[in-house]
């Protein structure tokens, strides 16, 4: 499989090592753990070992949790992975997650409960469809994996959410919304679209032929771009804080 073929400009040839690789959706994951980072720089007060709990908890429930039970959804990613591991994935994830909010709750706030449950309900109700699949747009896409990451770090370092926070939240509640307006026609035409025909014709007469490739490139080159500009942007603001 060469990597035009694959299901996603960050997978790796499918086998082994390289499915868990693919499954971390390492771009993306590190994307939205950038929202954590972001909240928790925006706070008043900041805690870097609460930021790293933070951080911890969501790695687990989105790069564990919800990728593995996307991938239990029809195999998107063509990965090998047995089901069994893959919800072995999925539990030990939401069961950190959870674990770490509840001592998060016990040490800072018992409202960061509100949190936990927020995110245990999303991420199965958002990925496993239920309800019709009620939850599975992007709207709560942005929800669940923008603002609600940057409120929930700017919850624990100042034990509530003041005008900074809510405004970071959301920010990364539109920047989630782009990305979806992106990814999803690259999603489709790396996974479902066989063939690609047509031509454009320029003002000089001329043509040239259209790609799924041409089609492709300027939002991929986007989402590349962007899955390196938020890290850089979170790793800034934590330096800042640190300083």
């Amino acid at each position: 499989m060469t990597a035009e073929e694959r299901p996603a400009f960050y997978a790796l040839a499918s086998g082994g090592w390289r499915d868990y690789w693919t499954l971390l959706h390492p771009p993306y994951t590190a994307w939205h753990l950038s929202y954590v980072a972001i909240g928790a720089c925006v706070a008043t007060n900041f805690d870097g070992g609460r930021l790293g709990a933070t951080v911890l908890a969501f790695f687990l429930a989105v790069g564990l949790t919800a990728h593995a039970l996307d991938e239990l959804a029809g195999r998107p990613l063509q990965t090998r992975i047995p089901d069994r591991v893959l919800w072995a994935i999925a539990i030990v994830g939401l069961v950190g997650a959870v674990a770490i909010g509840v001592v998060g709750a016990v040490e800072v706030s018992w409202w960061l409960l509100a949190f936990v449950a927020a995110g245990t309900f999303g991420v199965i109700a958002y990925n496993l469809e239920l309800f019709g699949g009620a939850f599975h747009s992007d709207l709560w896409f942005a929800l669940l994996w923008g603002a609600l990451p940057a409120l929930t770090a700017t919850f624990a370092q100042d034990e509530a959410i003041r005008l900074p926070g809510w405004l970071a939240a959301a920010a990364c509640l539109f920047i989630s919304l782009a990305q979806r307006t992106l990814s999803t026609p690259v999603r489709a035409l790396r996974r479902k679209v066989v063939r690609v025909s047509g031509e454009v014709e320029l003002a000089d007469g001329s043509t040239r032929p259209v790609t799924e490739a041409d089609l492709r490139h300027a939002p991929e080159l986007a989402l590349r771009t962007l899955s390196l500009a938020l890290p850089l942007l979170a790793g800034a603001l934590v330096a800042l804080r640190l300083m």
